[in-house]
């Protein structure tokens, strides 16, 4: 008898990997076998096609790690770009704001649009504005022009991010989506760890400008490996939506999807106090602790650390052992904790404390994003599978918009205090929680498909709901 919530088809289908799709996605997530061949693919497959997998594997990794890149690796020199371009540090903090806002709005369209004409194209095209920005970061003048360009680098980077998690929604369902994007979590983990050490290291040698340099350098990689080695991914079935009125349909049926809106909400305030970090603690731990970028490049890939091997206990030992909705849950709960702690120590509850306690309150924070953010965006995407260009544009757009807002708050009350850093985070935790519990409500919800959400598409859900 059919297990409810899932087709036929689905059943008889190897758990995670999508048989719909083109002979290229076959090569890139089972190994070939003759058509006539009815025999179990074996456990083992062929050098070459683990070479493939693997390399697609990184690739989507290095196009998730677009964002800390472009963020992390600036980090270090955000006090030296308030000296050279003679602006304050709030409105430096625009410079990060900007990209963000890009990142947020590009995806809006290159989601739909690799519905449409495939992942390639529109991933191609992005990379290329997105170099030619860089390149002109580089030479920005002014701090006008260099919020500009970041506000362009941010529209053409976003193509990487909505494009990638895209990708890993045309190759896998169910608990293998959940785990490659932990897999994914581990890849792009890497960026935020040697970024802002290459960034410190950077200005020992030269200034902000040299940072710019090699990012563009980054991006010409790239785009090349992109050129030559990722292949479409996108079933010919599945592509050619009618323009602009078919995306903006799709994104209304989504939106209309309580708990796929609720898992949206749920991770973009998450990551609006991981940006709350990202976009305080530059100033936190050079101007108020005093440390030199080289040593604030040192503690962020500390906490960068933290994330990655949290992340890989979530997609090795917790995905398909723990129902992930209290994955979630549990983050958001230790997620809160640290940005308690941390606003009583910025407030001077604890009296006078050093960089250390604040350090570790920091790693905490920063871990515990692994339990929330990837499963959030698995429970989200498992609810679609036809526009999952438009369901990743959402997720994206939804994340770097909050994101955006956030970035200035914590400057308000200048550079030399915490207190807005703590309380953005606080405040921002405290909403996902809130959309957590009233929208997901996952204590009454046995399958992904109920809860008013997308049938069909989204059964896939069960498999990790009552797993």
């Amino acid at each position: 008898m059919p297990e409810r919530g899932r087709t036929t088809r689905e059943q008889e289908e190897p758990e995670g990997h999508r048989t719909d799709a083109p002979a290229v996605r076959q090569a890139v997530t089972e190994p070939k076998v003759p058509p006539a061949a009815t025999a179990p693919v074996p456990a083992t497959a062929p050098a070459a096609d683990r070479r493939i997998g693997l390399l697609v594997t990184f690739l989507l990794g290095a196009l998730t790690a677009t964002p800390p890149l472009a963020m992390d690796m600036y980090l270090p020199s955000l006090p030296e770009v308030t000296d050279s371009l003679h602006a304050p540090a709030a409105t430096v903090q625009l410079t990060l704001t900007a990209c963000l806002l890009g990142m947020a709005l590009g995806q809006l369209v290159v989601g739909p649009m690799s519905d449409r004409w495939g992942r390639r194209r529109p991933l191609l095209a992005g990379l290329v504005v997105y170099v030619v920005a860089t390149v002109l970061c580089a030479f920005a003048p002014d701090i006008g022009f260099l919020v500009a360009f970041r506000l362009v680098q941010g529209l053409a980077g976003s193509a990487g991010i909505v494009i990638a998690r895209a990708v890993v929604r045309d190759l896998y369902d169910g608990l293998a989506m959940a785990r490659f994007f932990s897999t994914l979590m581990l890849i792009s983990g890497v960026a935020p760890i040697i970024a802002p050490l290459i960034g410190g290291q950077i200005l020992r040698w030269t200034d902000w400008r040299g940072v710019f340099a090699l990012l563009t350098v980054v991006g010409i990689a790239l785009t090349a490996l992109v050129w030559v080695r990722l292949p479409e991914t996108l079933a010919p079935a599945e592509g050619g939506a009618d323009g602009v009125g078919e995306a903006l349909h799709a994104m209304r049926t989504l939106i209309a999807d309580r708990v796929f809106t609720g898992y949206v909400l749920t991770g973009g305030f998450t990551f609006a106090a991981l940006f709350a970090y990202i976009a305080a603690s530059p100033f936190v731990v050079q101007d108020i602790y005093g440390a030199s970028p080289q040593t604030y490049s040192l503690l962020f890939g500390v906490n960068s650390v933290g994330l990655v091997i949290v992340g890989q206990i979530n997609g090795k030992v917790l995905v398909g052992r723990v129902g992930l909705d209290k994955v979630i849950g549990a983050g958001l709960a230790v997620i809160t904790l640290a940005a308690v702690a941390l606003l009583l120590m910025s407030t001077g509850a604890f009296g006078e404390v050093g960089l250390v306690p604040v350090a570790v309150a920091l790693f905490v924070l920063m871990s515990a994003m692994s339990l929330a953010l990837p499963n959030a965006q698995s429970l989200a995407l498992l609810r679609t599978r036809h526009a999952a260009g438009a369901a990743s544009a959402l997720l994206g757009t939804s994340s770097f918009l909050i994101g955006a807002v956030a970035s200035p708050l914590v400057g308000i009350a200048g550079e030399h205090t915490a207190v807005p850093m703590a309380l953005v985070q606080l405040a921002a935790v405290l909403v996902a929680v809130a959309c957590f519990v009233t929208l997901c409500r996952p204590w009454n919800r046995r399958t992904g498909a109920q809860g008013g959400g997308l049938t069909g598409p989204g059964a896939a859900g069960s498999l990790v709901e009552e797993s």
